[in-house]
Formats: C-alpha cells, structure tokens, sequence
C-alpha cells in the first residue's frame, strides 16, 4: 500500500467542519497561532490497512482520532478533540496557513520511518547507559574504570541493548561539568572497544571536541543533553555525517531543577525542539539522521515531567525518532515512596511502556535485561500486523 499523503486528504475535506468543531476557537487564524496535533486513541495499524485509519510514524500504530491543540503567543490556548477528517476542515476554514500547519504535522506523523543509526524501525530500540563517571546520580563511580565500563557494557549487549550510550559527564542536577579532555580520557577506551566488535555506539556528550573524537573512534551516534548548544556541535554532526539525538533542557546541569517554569511543557519543548531540528537540517543533517528527546529529568518538575510523557505521541510530527530517557528518574521516587535510584525499576518499565503505547522508537534505560523482557511481551500484545 502507498504511503499516506496528507496533502490531498487535505484538499479533500468538506467545506464545513461540522460536528465537534463547529465554532471551534475562532481565533485561530490570527498572525502568531500555532496549531498542535496530538494523535489519540492508537488503534493496531490493520486499521490502517482496511481504511479506517492512517499509520503513525509508520509504525505499529494507527489513528483517526487527536488532540487538536491551538495557542497563540499570550495567555490564550484551546484544545478540542476530534476525527481528522474534521480537523482537516476545520483548518482550511480558519485560513490558509492554519490549513498548512496540520498537512505538514499529518505528513510527519504519518511519514514511514527509516533506520536510525542502521537499526531497523520495525521494533522499539533499546540505549544501555554506561556512565564513565565518579558522580553520576544512579551508579556514579561503579563504572569509572574501564575494564568495569566494558564489562557493564558487554553484560548489556548479551542481555539484549541495541545501543549502548556511552558518557564520560554526569549531567545530574547540581553537576559540575568536565573538561573535554578528562571526557576523552574516559570514553574513548570504551568507545573502541565496543565499536571494534561492530556494536552500536552512541557517546553521550555536549561539547564538541568529544564528538569528534568519538566519531573518529567509531560511535555512530552523539547524544547531545544540551541540544547542539556548543557553537562548533552543529559542524562537527554535519562533516561527519553521525546521526544526532538532540534532547531539550531548561537551564544547565547545575541550576535546571531550581524552579523550572514554562508556559506549557509539552508544546514549548515541542517549539524548542522544532527550532533545533530546522537548524539541523539548514546545516544539512537530514531528518531521518536526527532523533529527539524531550528531556525527562532536565529542568522540570514532576508535573512537567507527566505532561510531557502524557503528550509523547506529539513529538512524532516533528518528523524524527522519539527517544525517552526516564529511567531511574527523581519524579518515579516522588510519585512513590522516595526510593534511591537503583529501586525506580517499576516504575521506570511502567513509564516506558506507556511511551511504547504512543510510538517512542527508542527507551534509553539503565536495566537492559528487565527492560528487554518488558519490550518482548509488550511486543505480543501488540503486533505490527495483527
């Protein structure tokens, strides 16, 4: 079957938006609005196959159903659930550009997904985290050595990780930042042991220097916590040709949990988000080359952290990989019993299914080999072609 076009389904719908949208914010086609679409209600993606639905991100979903999501630059947003037929309408009515906001988000949403990093779309992928740090907040110090690194690393690919995110900073709250070359001295050993056996490396850094390096000694991604912040980050991505994770933080490390506020979590990290993709792509990385990552942890509250997981479903119309990194995070022991880090595993496997249940393609994840058998039943229950 072909892919699915929004544009004509767009030029298709009926003059009128009747039904749940007749009358629905007026104001929407104002200089400034913008427009969100968040799918809803996730049906297996046979529905695609018979027409009653179309696929999100090409996965093992599909919608008919979403969140129609309208903001302006004040105080004003309006939120309205309807079929996508309706919304379709709805936005020609309101005006020109409304109307090409929604083709352009449906079109992301529904545009198939190619490898990332060489791995295959078809199922969700799972990050090992291995921390080369004294001070990280989950298991700083267990593996600063790196004959103890590889043996993590190596445990985590037997027990199923299709990544393992390397790192060399901790980025905790309160962290202090290392030197590039203290972050080198740490990582690179790894780095090339792991790509010498031909897994999948990814170096988990935000200065420069250390993507260079690490994609000279094989890392085939870069996750970035800071965005690309680093003036030369951009650069180096772009000669290299590494695939990206591009993640959103309010603030640094150091100061980002001292009261964090937004207007509206979910949509401003989608704004911010947008932004540093454009700019990825004008410095020519590709989309399919670029995966985002909202941040769960940085420079948010626990109700920030919720609205987000709430709203992961959103984040497709960027038109990227979604990656979600909540494992062990300080929000899991808050909603529970303020267990330490290394007793947030429930709770962290029940945040990431829930993300798997709106498409996130990649879970980066301190326990692989519990994460791993979450993902295979989770896989049962929902099947690409059942």
């Amino acid at each position: 079957m072909p892919p699915f076009s929004a544009k004509p389904a767009a030029k298709a719908a009926p003059k009128s938006a009747a039904g749940s949208l007749a009358g629905f914010c007026s104001w929407a086609g104002e200089d400034g609005v913008r427009v969100y679409l968040r799918p809803v209600g996730l049906m297996p993606i046979a529905a695609w196959a018979k027409g009653a639905a179309v696929p999100l991100a090409g996965g093992r979903f599909a919608f008919s159903t979403a969140e129609l999501i309208v903001r302006d630059a004040g105080s004003r947003t309006d939120r309205a659930f309807a079929p996508l037929s309706e919304i379709m309408a709805w936005g020609w009515e309101r005006s020109r550009a409304v109307a090409e906001m929604l083709d352009r988000q449906l079109g992301a949403l529904t545009r198939a997904r190619v490898p990332f990093a060489g791995l295959a779309p078809d199922r969700p992928q799972i990050m090992g985290i291995v921390n080369v740090t004294p001070d990280s907040f989950s298991d700083g110090g267990d593996f600063l050595d790196p004959a103890a690194a590889i043996a993590h690393g190596e445990a985590m690919l037997a027990a199923g990780a299709d990544i393992l995110d390397i790192g060399g900073e901790s980025t905790r709250p309160g962290a202090d930042p290392v030197p590039p070359e203290e972050e080198e001295r740490r990582v690179l050993p790894v780095i090339r042991h792991f790509a010498e056996k031909g897994a999948t490396v990814s170096v988990d850094t935000r200065h420069a220097l250390v993507m260079e390096s690490a994609a000279a000694a094989g890392a085939r991604i870069v996750n970035d916590i800071a965005g690309l912040s680093d003036p030369d980050a951009l650069p180096v991505v772009a000669r290299t040709s590494t695939p990206v994770v591009v993640m959103h933080m309010q603030g640094e490390p150091g100061t980002m949990q001292a009261n964090p506020i937004y207007r509206d979590a979910a949509l401003d990290v989608f704004d911010w988000l947008e932004e540093r993709v454009a700019c990825c792509v004008a410095a020519g990385v590709a989309p399919e080359r670029i995966a985002v990552d909202p941040g769960i942890g940085f420079g948010k509250s626990t109700e920030h952290n919720l609205e987000i997981l709430r709203h992961t479903s959103l984040y497709h119309a960027l038109g990227c990989t979604v990656l979600i990194g909540l494992s062990r995070k300080g929000f899991i022991g808050r909603l529970s019993r303020g267990e330490p880090p290394k007793e947030r595993l429930a709770g962290s496997l029940a945040a990431g299914l829930e993300t798997l249940n709106q498409g996130a393609q990649i879970l980066r994840v301190h326990d692989v080999a519990e994460t791993a058998q979450a993902r295979a039943v989770w896989e049962a229950l929902h099947p690409r072609h059942g």
